[in-house]
């Protein structure tokens, strides 16, 4: 196996480096946070990078980065990497999002009793030699309507603990189905501004992307109840921080509360630092002990996944699939990549190189996997041709688009196997059809090829000849492949009618130089030689 170098900084919790030094084919080098140009002349050596909030990664480092596969995110934002870039070349980003749920919404709890029993002023009284107990009359949260915007897994945590404090519960989520409302016991909204309306407290819990950015700003502030709350514990630049001043300036919002901000650390003569109604926490969010374990156990999880193994559960850039689904689909995203590659060769042999779409025809037992089988097809279909340019999962659909390759996917026909994968390619006025059948736990196996019936495994190489069905082919491609040491795991031979066509699926270990094939086209009867590199079944999606 080869190995990896990994480069791990912004103090990422030690249980985490840990796993990776654990494994003797990661190299992990441990850097102090620097400014990314401190970076650029050492980005190139590494394979994967772990860190947190703190390392900006732009794009102009990822195009140093000529060997990066994977970027762990320990924690759950990634708006400090260019996303689009890392996409672009093929570079996963894994984030940790389930790490610090408890510790963001705990905090919530403690900064909304703090704010409505005044308790930073009831510390700084005490500390001060006073007793303002008077001045210090407090509000309850029992009976106040909690409107929370996001209902994923921080916004959940959040209002499975408000009930406890009698809270009445609404939110707003337009990704997430009603179930999960009634779940989690919660009041659905169907608009922004219905919860704005009803809220007395508001908090956001979303990602910052560029359809939640300024989410919450003067228009929507003017739309809440006189006297409301806002809190904001996810992204800095979600709730506009001049909007919300001028709102608690005139007094239409109460208090606020802010543990994220537009730009950090927040500048130390900011307004909002000397406003008396304002809790203000320097991102604390995640920062408990077990909050930075579990975020670095997961990220560094995922990161050794994805470069051992090919893994890409949890990648924020490529479609969302758990670590048992990704386990599932292996098979399945092997025989969808190789399908397409074993067409696209064939093809171009056949003298019909320019593919113009490519169809995935997907198993009933693959439904709702269908972004994730067509990228595959795509790499398969788009690796070989695109002179060493790094093809992935990640960024094969959009590579396919660029060169003005159609993409599409249609169920299977319904008397088909669950577990099958067909794949139709379309090139210069020719059709092909590769596919075959891919059960969990089991390698997956090619059975058909154009109007062939085949049953072989691809391995490391598979060759594929169309021949006349005529005695003594298969003894004479033996001794070719015998001849230059080339062992053959799986021959395959099929044909539609007695002394007709035929076709030969041979599946063998060696590498198949351009010599040995010219030497199979010199066998008599032998029409064409396809040879295709099916990697080494495991994670030769990186390759």
């Amino acid at each position: 196996m080869p190995s990896f170098r990994v480069l791990v900084t912004d103090e990422v919790d030690p249980q985490g480096v840990e796993l990776l030094r654990s494994h003797p084919s990661l190299i992990v080098d441990e850097r102090p946070t620097r400014p990314w140009r401190d970076l650029l002349g050492e980005i190139g050596e590494y394979d994967a990078i772990v860190g947190r909030s703190a390392t900006q990664i732009p794009g102009e480092l990822l195009r140093a980065a000529t060997k990066l596969r994977v970027i762990g995110r320990a924690g759950v934002g990634t708006d400090n990497i260019d996303l689009a870039t890392a996409t672009e070349l093929g570079i996963a980003v894994i984030n940790a999002p389930a790490g610090n749920t408890i510790a963001v919404a705990e905090l919530f709890f403690g900064v909304m009793v703090s704010l409505v029993r005044h308790l930073p002023d009831a510390f700084a009284s005490m500390r001060a030699g006073r007793w303002d107990r008077t001045k210090l009359l407090g509000t309850e949260l029992r009976g106040r309507t909690l409107g929370i915007v996001g209902l994923g897994r921080i916004g959940g945590e959040v209002s499975s603990r408000a009930r406890a404090f009698g809270l009445r519960v609404i939110a707003c989520d337009p990704y997430l189905p009603r179930d999960r409302f009634e779940l989690l016991r919660v009041e659905r909204v169907t608009t922004l501004e219905e919860l704005l309306e009803q809220a007395d407290i508001i908090t956001v819990h979303t990602p910052l992307t560029e359809e939640t950015r300024g989410m919450i700003g003067e228009r929507e502030l003017a739309r809440l109840r006189a006297g409301a709350v806002v809190v904001n514990m996810a992204r800095g630049g979600i709730v506009n921080e001049d909007a919300l001043r001028a709102a608690l300036e005139s007094g239409h919002v109460r208090a606020a509360a802010l543990d994220v901000y537009s730009k950090e650390p927040l500048a130390a003569e900011h307004p909002l630092r000397t406003m008396p109604n304002v809790i203000l926490t320097p991102h604390l969010g995640a920062s408990t002990a077990e909050g930075q374990r579990n975020v670095a156990v997961d990220a560094c999880i995922a990161v050794r996944d994805a470069l051992l193994s090919g893994a890409l559960a949890g990648a924020v850039n490529l479609v969302d699939v758990d670590r048992e689904r990704w386990k599932e689909m292996r098979g399945a995203l092997q025989l969808a990549r190789h399908s397409a590659a074993i067409g696209r060769a064939m093809l171009a042999e056949w003298g019909a190189p320019t593919i113009a779409q490519v169809t995935v025809h997907v198993g009933a037992q693959f439904a709702g996997a269908e972004s994730l089988l067509v990228a595959s097809a795509a790499e398969g279909t788009l690796a070989p041709i695109t002179n060493g340019d790094r093809v992935n999962v990640i960024n094969a659909r959009a590579r396919a688009a660029e060169r003005g390759i159609a993409i599409a996917t249609l169920p299977a026909d319904p008397a088909a196997d669950p577990f099958s994968i067909r794949v139709t390619m379309n090139a210069d006025g020719r059709a092909l059809t590769v596919g075959g059948v891919a059960v969990p736990g089991a390698p997956p196996r090619l059975t058909r090829i154009g109007e062939f019936k085949v049953d072989v495994t691809p391995r490391r190489t598979l060759i594929v000849l169309t021949n006349a069905d005529v005695p003594g082919v298969i003894g004479n491609v033996g001794t070719v492949l015998g001849n230059a040491g080339i062992n053959i795991a799986e021959y395959h031979q099929a044909r539609l009618r007695v002394g007709g066509e035929a076709l030969a699926a041979i599946s063998v270990d060696g590498v198949v130089t351009e010599p040995v094939r010219r030497a199979l086209l010199g066998v008599h009867d032998v029409r064409t030689a396809t040879v295709v590199d099916c990697g080494d079944g495991e994670s030769d999606s990186w390759s």
